[in-house]
């Protein structure tokens, strides 16, 4: 198969299993807190269910990350290049500062977590970097910061300038993490660790028997809890080994 078609079905394959938690793996925690009668409802105990298809998650994800290793070195022979901020060029470096000076900062707003009463509400189909500030001089000064990435409004994959042949491509999660420095230097922190995070919410629609409301207004009313249910998968990863 053609790269860039393995590429994307990798991004399908994404998508999907996202989707599969919003619905089902929702139905089945929901079922499960029925106890004795959910058995009945599916014909399995859904706690055995559930454990069985994290089971089966955890080694699709291997299989993705291995196959997306894959993908870059076959990428790199055909001299395309993705890579993350410790890798950059002195010229790469003054593109991705301008460019995070002049595009990105502009659409983050940077929550501070010790400022605020209580944990954020985090969006579904939403991407974060979680930060951990801290400084050497200082190893007990340690603060926490939440960046929701700006992805309705940027690309999340940047094509850097081109001085040769090669091609190079970075996320702008890492262009984030180059910034961060820059982004609370009124802190005067100098060590930082940012974890891409994503959490997905129960988006299984409740339509409730009201024959008092239409049906476009119930739908209505189901799409917007979608953006509101309950938690049912968080996952991380840490800055791209480049």
């Amino acid at each position: 198969m053609p790269l860039l078609e393995r590429l994307k079905f990798l991004a399908i394959f994404s998508s999907n299993l996202d989707e599969f938690f919003r619905v089902r793996v929702a139905t089945l925690k929901r079922v499960e807190k029925v106890g004795k009668k959910g058995k009945k409802l599916i014909g399995e105990k859904p706690g055995e269910m559930l454990a069985e298809i994290q089971r089966i998650v955890l080694a699709q994800r291997a299989d993705f990350d291995d196959i997306y290793q894959d993908i870059r070195k076959e990428l790199e022979r055909h001299k395309i290049f993705i890579v993350n901020e410790t890798r950059l060029s002195e010229s790469q470096q003054r593109f991705v500062r301008n460019y995070f000076r002049q595009e990105v900062r502009p659409n983050l707003i940077p929550l501070m977590i010790d400022q605020m009463d209580k944990f954020p509400r985090l969006k579904d189909h939403a991407i974060y970097l979680a930060v951990h500030l801290s400084a050497k001089a200082e190893p007990h000064k340690v603060k926490y910061a939440l960046i929701e990435l700006p992805t309705d409004t940027l690309d999340r994959f940047i094509v850097l300038p081109q001085s040769d042949d090669r091609k190079y491509i970075i996320m702008l999660d890492d262009v984030i993490r180059f910034g961060l420095e820059a982004m609370f230097h009124i802190f005067q922190f100098d060590e930082f660790k940012a974890y891409t995070i994503k959490l997905t919410r129960d988006a299984e629609m409740d339509i409730a028997d009201d024959f008092s409301e239409s049906l476009v207004l119930k739908v209505t009313k189901g799409l917007k809890q979608r953006k509101s249910g309950t938690p049912v998968r968080f996952s991380m990863r840490p800055s791209d080994p480049g």
